[in-house]
C-alpha cells in the first residue's frame, strides 16, 4: 500500500474535487464513497472499486483491515494510505472512518420493458440529497426495481445522498434524467401520486402491482402537467396536528403499504 502525505498529489486533488463538484462527478463519471459500509456494499454487489483510500489510524481498524484484504490481491497497485491530515480534508463527514472508495458511476440503464416494470418509483424535483438517498433506501428495502428521477432531481451519486441511501444505489436501477409525463404515457401499470387534494387514503386503496408511486418536490409537491397524467391519488392519515409529512416519510409509509398488501395477497 502505497502512502501519500501530499496535497500536490494528483490523486488527493481529484478526490477533493470530486468530492465538491457536482459537475466534475458527472464529466468525470466518477464518484466517492465514504465509509465501510458503502464500499462493502459496492463488492458485495459486484461493483468494482478504481481506488481504495484509508487513513493512517484507519488501516488499523479491523473491519477496515478486512476490506483492504478483501481487494488487495486485484487493486494492489491503487490501494493507498493517506495521512490522518489529509485524509481528514477529503472525506466529507466530520468524524472520518477511515476509508474511501472511488468508483465509476453505473452507466443509466435504457428504459426498456418499461410496461413490464412490477413495482417503481418516480422522483420529481427532490432537492434534498439527504431526502433522495432516504427515499432509496426505502425503495431498496421494499424491493422495488427501478427508480426514475426527473431532470432537476437532486444529484444521485453525491457523498450526502450516497449516505442517506446506506448502499441502496447498488440494489436498484437508477434512471436519471427521466421525462415524466412520458413514463406515465407509456406504462400500462398504475402510477399511484401522492397529494392532498382529490385523494384517498392510502390503507383505502388497492396498491397491488404493477405499480409505480409518484412523489414530488419537498415544498410544491407534484407539478400539475404531471398530475394531468395520473388518475390514482392517494393521501397519507395524519390524526395529529401537523399538515404534511417530510417527503421521504411519506415514501416508506406507502411503499410498506403496498409491501402490506402484496403479503397479505400472497397469504390468502
Amino acid at each position: 500500500m502505497r502512502c501519500i502525505s501530499s496535497r500536490e498529489h494528483p490523486l488527493y486533488k481529484k478526490i477533493l474535487k470530486l468530492q465538491t463538484s457536482s459537475i466534475y462527478r458527472q464529466s468525470e463519471k466518477l464518484t466517492i464513497l465514504d465509509g465501510v459500509h458503502l464500499v462493502e456494499s459496492c463488492l458485495t454487489s459486484g461493483g468494482e472499486l478504481l481506488h481504495l483510500i484509508v487513513s493512517e489510524s484507519g488501516s488499523q481498524n479491523q473491519e477496515i483491515s478486512h476490506t483492504i484484504r478483501q481487494v488487495e490481491a486485484t487493486l494492489s497497485p491503487n490501494c493507498w494510505m493517506f495521512s490522518n491530515t489529509l485524509f481528514k480534508k477529503i472525506s466529507s463527514v466530520q468524524t472520518p472512518a477511515g476509508i474511501l472508495a472511488l468508483i465509476r458511476m453505473p452507466s443509466p440503464p435504457l428504459i426498456t420493458g418499461i410496461r413490464n416494470c412490477s413495482f417503481g418509483v418516480m422522483l420529481e424535483t427532490i432537492q434534498d440529497p439527504g431526502n433522495l438517498g432516504s427515499i432509496l433506501r426505502s425503495a431498496a428495502a421494499a424491493s422495488v426495481s427501478d427508480v426514475f428521477l426527473s431532470t432537476d432531481c437532486a444529484d444521485c451519486w453525491s457523498p450526502k445522498t450516497l449516505r442517506a441511501g446506506m448502499g441502496a444505489h447498488f440494489h436498484l436501477r437508477l434512471h436519471e434524467d427521466t421525462d415524466l409525463i412520458k413514463l406515465a404515457e407509456d406504462y400500462d401499470g398504475a402510477i399511484v401520486a401522492t397529494t392532498l387534494h382529490d385523494a384517498i387514503f392510502v390503507y383505502e386503496v388497492n396498491l397491488q402491482e404493477p405499480i409505480i408511486f409518484a412523489f414530488g418536490n419537498e415544498g410544491n409537491g407534484l407539478s400539475e402537467e404531471l398530475l394531468k397524467q395520473i388518475r390514482k391519488r392517494i393521501k397519507i392519515v395524519m390524526p395529529g396536528k401537523t399538515e404534511s409529512l417530510n417527503v421521504a416519510a411519506a415514501a416508506a409509509i406507502c411503499l410498506f403499504e403496498h409491501v402490506r398488501q402484496r403479503q397479505q395477497q400472497t397469504q390468502s
